[in-house]
């Protein structure tokens, strides 16, 4: 028997944003738990390297309320824009969040519907340029439209954040073709934020090609959150293996994986 000694995946197989290399591709956000003293437990299950979190939950008058106080040296901060109404409040956030030494990173939200909670994409553009423009790694949350992501492109954008469906709904990647587009034709890290509820979803997004996944809301409202951050571990590691892996072309009809004829056909007409 002959063994193909084949690589599982590649050596340096990292997602670098803003100059920083990335060994784990789930980020997971901090609200949401029963109680903030579970979320060490949670990011350490999960393996995130990148966590976010709104700058309102922030209490520096109350340090058992701080979100800060719980979170180890080492990870990539990712405040978020929470509550902002226009690209003019989610710059004031962010400058608020870099002053608070939270780091140049920030996740841009801008949401006026307060029904649906879907982005606005024409405001968070805005912010974007702006906030490029000041140094700060820009990863904006946006529905996914083809438009929008090219002026984040061109905006200098660290990243696309695209939604798999309206943010806290667990319901999966209702998204799911709108998303395949943007892998396809922007050539900057597509991170699927928002709705994704079950490690199944995750790991599809994966295998789609995105380069990251964002989950808060499935694993915070978990029974058992640290064992649901494992499982969302597993499975981006096992999307990210499949899409890596190059899975095999899908057909219409059936087709047998080991011959049908000749075999059975000789050895029911030997004498």
């Amino acid at each position: 028997m002959t063994h193909v000694n084949m690589p599982i995946v590649p050596v340096e197989d990292w997602l670098e944003i803003g100059g920083v290399k990335l060994t784990s591709r789930l980020f997971v956000g901090t609200g949401k738990f029963p109680a903030h003293a579970v979320v060490p437990s949670v990011i350490e299950s999960a393996a995130s390297q990148v966590v976010t979190m709104a700058l309102r939950r922030v209490d520096w008058q109350n340090p058992q309320e701080n979100i800060l106080n719980y979170l180890t040296d080492g990870l990539v901060l990712l405040p978020n824009t929470s509550g902002a109404r226009t690209a003019e409040e989610a710059v004031r956030i962010a400058r608020l969040a870099r002053a608070a030494g939270c780091g140049d990173w920030v996740k841009i939200e801008v949401i006026r519907d307060q029904h649906y909670l879907l982005p606005d994409n024409f405001e968070t553009v805005i912010a974007t340029e702006i906030l490029v423009k000041e140094g700060f790694t820009v990863l904006p949350y946006v529905s996914p439209d083809l438009s929008t992501a090219r002026r984040l492109l061109e905006a200098g954008a660290a990243a696309v954040m695209p939604l798999g469906a309206p943010i806290g709904s667990n319901r999966g990647l209702k998204t799911r073709e709108l998303i395949k587009i943007l892998i396809e034709e922007i050539p900057l890290p597509v991170i699927v934020d928002a709705g994704i509820g079950r490690p199944s979803e995750a790991a599809e997004a994966m295998e789609m090609g995105a380069a990251a996944v964002l989950v808060n809301t499935a694993i915070a409202t978990a029974e058992n959150p640290v064992a649901m951050a494992r499982a969302f571990r597993l499975a981006v590691e096992a999307g990210r293996l499949a899409h890596l892996a190059g899975p095999g072309a899908r057909t219409e009809q059936a087709q047998a994986s080991s011959p049908l004829t000749g075999f059975l056909h000789e050895a029911l007409t030997v004498d």
